[in-house]
């Protein structure tokens, strides 16, 4: 986003006295732990590297986007959102953002958040000629209907998600009906994730709506298709995401922006090392997945998450913060 806030901090020496400065001037930290599983893992790895990279005194809050977004630039608290979805609450945050109350530190996730439509690896592997929908559509045979022989099928989401009201837009859009498919209502997020998890089994076809990051795709490897048309914002506001539109046209699928936001008050009061920190701090889909699928496996917690990830991952983490910071953190460790 264009409109951030610019800081500058009087450096401070690495003296014993200048770094308890240092701590002091991170002081007291309140982090929105969002309540979905990255948001929750990203918000403890931020807490466990702030407090013992850099001496703050954090207090992790739960929280959801809509909510903590809006009290961050009403009220000012709390004071860090490190996985916020930016583009579900525009008004709020661009305000925030022009007015001053809000930094957008930098991006939480590098490639933001994806949502679309996937198919497993092994059939992109296969099948390397089929990059977009439109390629995929062609080939109902590669993905079987559970329930009609000779039908292919897309597996939506839930009712009631955003995700599932387009990808319902999108089937009619490209007319799927006609090349054979029909739209599978999954019921759940639950019986979404199984029916992956079906066709992995059997290393079947599998074609539908799904995002990341998530567990799931840290265990069975997807292939996000390109839609085949060029961005249309307001043709996604007129038809793509309005479930009794009857002429909806084929669109991109845009990333989400997924960024760190802090409060102006936090950003000015806290140390300069701590904001490098939250500006470097960025990580792919990639990562975020695969050490999902190792928490749901595991059954692990935010906090179990962070420290798994910081044991394993020293080539990444040390790239975002000071090697003071980083000896630091390992010491914890």
């Amino acid at each position: 986003m264009k409109h951030l806030v610019r800081l500058t901090c009087i450096a401070i020496g690495l003296t014993a006295a200048g770094t308890a400065v240092a701590q002091e001037d991170c002081g007291e930290v309140t982090i929105a732990a969002m309540n979905w599983q990255s948001a929750e893992v990203l918000a403890s790895l931020d807490k466990f590297i702030l407090e013992n990279g850099y001496g703050c005194d954090v207090s992790a809050i739960s929280g959801d986007t809509v909510p903590t977004l809006t009290s961050m630039a009403e009220t000012g608290q709390p004071d860090i959102a490190p996985e916020a979805w930016v583009d579900l609450v525009p008004e709020v945050v661009n305000r925030g953002l022009e007015e001053g109350k809000l930094v957008a530190t930098g991006l939480a996730l590098t490639e933001g958040g994806q949502q679309g439509w996937f198919m497993p690896q092994y059939i992109a592997d296969a099948h390397p000629e089929i990059v977009t929908v439109k390629d995929a559509l062609q080939h109902p045979e590669l993905f079987p209907a559970p329930e009609e022989p000779g039908k292919g099928a897309v597996f939506n989401g839930p009712q009631g998600w955003g995700g599932t009201v387009v990808t319902s837009q999108m089937f009619k859009a490209y007319d799927a009906e006609a090349a054979g498919f029909v739209l599978v209502d999954t019921g759940s997020s639950a019986g979404l994730d199984g029916s992956i998890a079906r066709a992995y089994e059997r290393q079947e076809g599998w074609l539908g709506y799904y995002w990341a990051p998530t567990a799931i795709l840290g265990r069975y490897p997807m292939v996000k298709l390109a839609f085949d048309a060029p961005r249309d914002d307001a043709e996604w506001a007129r038809c793509n995401s309005v479930a009794d539109c009857p002429d909806p046209k084929i669109n991109d699928w845009a990333a989400d922006k997924v960024l760190t936001v802090t409060t102006s008050g936090f950003a000015e009061r806290t140390s300069q090392p701590v904001m490098d920190y939250l500006a470097h701090r960025s990580w792919s889909n990639a990562i975020v997945n695969k050490l999902l699928a190792w928490m749901t496996d595991n059954q692990a917690t935010g906090d179990d998450g962070a420290k798994y990830f910081l044991e394993n991952n020293k080539d990444i983490w040390t790239q975002w913060v000071s090697e003071e910071a980083a000896q630091k953190i390992e010491a914890a460790l």
